[in-house]
């Protein structure tokens, strides 16, 4: 046995120095490729369905890497890792909910939800529901859940140049936190869907491969012996035996126990509605693509979950518990800390250029993934909250189309009014390019919003911020979205009373929990004003969703139309007349 394997080893620190050139050459790289990739994809189309659906001619693969991309967030990457390192037992089962979540997506939504919808949640929803206030309703659900998952990619951000730059400042992760938003910015207003989806297929591939080869490297360092590797990681844990029991974080009491199973239902359900998750669908072109497109990303999150559990270990066993905590008190960092040792320790050369190259990829994971998220949230306030429900305008009713059947608009004779159109088709095509720069417009307030949020949460949990988005996504979205598509009776009333009454008990919780105020990890840990005992409230607003759209449907003035539920299913299920 390896003296590296029966001693601890000298807690590393973050390069010092020259080294930090490299790191930061790295990260250049990384932002320069990326607005490249931007720039050049962005002259290639400026049409709506390029800004909002990428044109829809991805491939079933690359759409899995866009997905998986997408999903594989900062939270991923760093916070489970993270949890891993500093609770064991307890942060593998908050890794195992993230990937059960794809079984929902892939058995109830990814299909019918592309065959439903255009570009976002609210069109499945308007296409038996033709009200405003349901387009209302359900986008700025969309918009709120989207900033959520936004302010955890800038808090990883943030963590992570601190770390790289061998600093605790504030001051450093702020200025992280603006410079990304600045980027997410661009990305989305000159690139739009197309541009995102290749720097997220990009980054799937850079992720992956990093945690293969960090992945590699641990058992090589344990000679393949992973009994080996978990006693290392519970002697090195502060902890001992119990890191490898369950309790250590959620078992302590009752309330932390529900606490936990409050957490695992918001990411079991909470992914099938996420904005930035549905909007993927509508880039591939018919549902059958979507359903494989779902199956790549189940494999590639399952293999990437399965590496993190490993790396979270081995920076406990490697790094130590308390040395991952004194870097950062949420875990953030050691995944990074971890490439540090692995290749060869602080101060070896091997040692930064995989600090480097790790940290370079977890930059990357956290640029695309703000681009996506920016992108949906601004989608959603666009064609939903400022087309849909403020301007009100009444789109033409699609023919309801078998596959491959040609409109009579498109095959008849051009009118004078222009090449090819007809002059109410001209119009409507010049409200399509208003709604395109209202969504660029939007991407800059909502990138604001999510630095000034950000700024306040740097010391929390990435992963754990994420638990609230999901939450948020389980509790507003999933109700309406599964009753507008399985429920017969389902009505308007019903669809804004499933969205608010799931969205506002979720915020409510959320500001009255420990999470806000009460404890020393909370946002305002001087003051104490929350009621709520756990620290996520999915267990509470996620039936509440359900319980009031079902309430709203049956108190309803109005009856359900059945024969729009009909188009909805015989859609939904086809493809017949989809988009």
């Amino acid at each position: 046995m390896t003296t590296a394997m029966t001693t601890a080893t000298p807690p590393p620190v973050a390069p010092t120095g020259d080294h930090h050139d490299l790191a930061i050459v790295l990260f250049a790289v990384i932002v320069l490729v990326t607005l490249a990739i931007t720039l050049w994809v962005g002259r290639r189309g400026s049409a709506t369905e390029d800004f909002y659906a990428g044109g829809r001619d991805f491939t079933p693969l690359q759409n899995g890497f866009a997905l998986s991309g997408d999903y594989l967030s900062a939270a991923s990457f760093l916070g489970v890792a993270g949890l891993i390192a500093l609770y064991g037992y307890d942060g593998v089962l908050y890794s195992i909910g993230f990937l059960v979540a794809w079984l929902v997506v892939l058995m109830l939504v990814a299909e019918l939800v592309r065959n439903a919808g255009r570009y976002t949640l609210a069109d499945v929803l308007a296409l038996r529901l033709r009200r405003r206030k349901v387009r209302a309703a359900a986008g700025g659900a969309s918009v709120v859940v989207t900033l959520l998952y936004l302010v955890a990619q800038m808090v990883g951000a943030g963590s992570l140049v601190a770390l790289l730059l061998g600093t605790n400042s504030a001051t450093a992760r702020t200025w992280t936190i603006i410079a990304v938003g600045g980027l997410m910015i661009v990305y989305v207003t000159i690139g739009g869907m197309r541009a995102t989806t290749w720097i997220q297929i990009v980054k799937a591939f850079l992720l992956i491969a990093g945690s293969v080869l960090l992945t590699v490297l641990l058992l090589v360092r344990f000679h393949g012996d992973v009994g080996e590797l978990m006693r290392q990681a519970a002697q090195h844990s502060g902890a001992g035996a119990r890191y490898l029991e369950p309790g250590l974080k959620y078992g302590a009491t009752f309330t932390s126990r529900l606490d936990f199973f409050s957490l695992g239902l918001a990411l079991v359900l909470g992914t099938a509605g996420l904005p930035h998750i549905l909007s993927r669908f509508y880039t591939v072109p018919t549902a059958r693509a979507a359903r494989r497109s779902t199956m790549w990303a189940i494999g590639l999150v399952g293999g990437f979950y399965l590496m993190a559990i490993a790396l979270g270990l081995g920076a406990t066993a490697l790094v130590g518990s308390s040395e991952v905590r004194h870097a950062n008190s949420a875990g953030n960092t050691a995944v990074p800390l971890l490439a540090l040792v692995l290749g060869g320790g602080n101060g070896s050369t091997g040692g930064v250029v995989l600090f480097a190259l790790i940290s370079a990829i977890a930059f990357a994971t956290i640029l695309a993934v703000v681009a996506g998220l920016t992108l949906a949230s601004s989608a959603a306030f666009a064609h939903d909250i400022w087309a849909g429900a403020w301007r009100g305008r009444k789109r033409r009713r699609r023919p309801f189309l078998r596959r491959g059947a040609v409109p009579a608009s498109r095959s008849a004779a051009p009118a004078s009014g222009g090449v090819g159109s007809t002059g109410s088709e001209q119009s409507a095509e010049a409200t399509e390019r208003q709604e395109v720069w209202v969504a660029r417009f939007a991407a800059v307030g909502i990138g604001a919003a999510a630095i000034a949020i950000s700024l306040y949460a740097q010391h929390l949990n990435v992963a754990f911020l994420v638990g609230l988005a999901f939450a948020v996504a389980a509790s507003s979205n999933l109700p309406v979205l599964l009753y507008s598509l399985f429920w017969s009776r389902f009505t308007a009333r019903g669809a804004v009373w499933s969205v608010y009454g799931g969205l506002v008990p979720a915020i409510v919780l959320v500001v009255f929990s420990p999470v806000v105020s009460g404890t020393k990890a909370a946002l305002f840990p001087g003051v104490d004003f929350h009621w709520f005992p756990l620290e996520n409230p999915g267990l509470v607003s996620i039936p509440l969703g359900f319980l009031a759209g079902w309430i709203g449907t049956i108190t309803s003035p109005e009856p359900a139309d059945a024969d729009r539920f009909a188009e909805l299913e015989v859609r939904a299920l086809t493809g017949a007349g989809a988009a």
